[in-house]
C-alpha cells in the first residue's frame, strides 16, 4: 500500500492538454451570459438516439459543465433550449410554451438532422416540421445522431470556453 501511495505522489496529476478555446459562434444575445449557459433539453418528437448522446456529453466522459453548459430542469432557469427531434403535431403548442417561458436572452439550439430538416421523418404525417418552422435556432447541430465532440463543440462556441 504504502508502495502505491509512493507511485501516486511521484507521478503527480495525469491529464490530456485542454482542446483549443472555440471561435466565436454564440448569438449576440447569448454573449451577455458570461461564459455560462443554463440549457433546458427539449424533446420534440425524436427517436432518443440524440437524448443518449446527450446524456454522455454531461456526464463524466465528455463533461460539458467543465465549458460553463448545465442542464437544467425548468425553462424558467434556462438561457436556451436544446431542442432534439422533429417536432410533431402533439408537441407544437409545448415546444412554443417551453420557448416562450425562457427569460430573455434566450437562444435554440437545433440538435440532430431531425431537428435541423425532419431527418427520416421528413413528411411523416404527425409532423409538423423542423424546430425553425415553429421557434427561432440559433445554433444547429448535424448529425444523426451528432457525435458527442460536435455537441460539445456546440456548446463551448455558446459559452465562449
Amino acid at each position: 500500500m504504502k508502495d502505491l501511495l509512493r507511485k501516486i505522489r511521484k507521478t503527480g496529476r495525469v491529464a490530456e492538454d485542454p482542446p483549443e478555446r472555440p471561435a466565436e459562434s454564440a448569438p449576440d444575445a447569448l454573449r451577455e451570459l458570461g461564459g455560462s449557459v443554463q440549457l433546458r433539453h427539449v424533446d420534440a418528437g425524436s427517436c432518443n438516439g440524440c437524448e443518449v448522446e446527450i446524456a454522455s456529453v454531461f456526464g463524466p466522459v465528455y463533461d460539458a459543465e467543465r465549458y460553463g453548459a448545465r442542464l437544467v430542469a425548468s425553462p424558467r432557469h434556462a438561457d436556451a433550449l436544446v431542442v432534439t427531434g422533429p417536432v410533431t403535431r402533439n408537441m407544437e403548442m409545448a415546444l412554443r410554451r417551453t420557448y416562450e417561458a425562457v427569460p430573455a436572452p434566450k437562444g435554440v439550439i437545433a440538435l440532430g438532422d431531425c431537428a435541423r430538416n425532419c431527418g427520416v421523418f421528413a413528411g411523416a404525417y404527425g409532423v409538423v416540421g423542423a424546430v425553425r418552422d415553429v421557434v427561432p435556432v440559433d445554433v444547429e447541430v448535424p448529425g444523426c445522431p451528432p457525435e458527442p465532440e460536435a455537441i460539445v463543440a456546440a456548446l463551448r462556441g455558446l459559452t465562449g470556453r
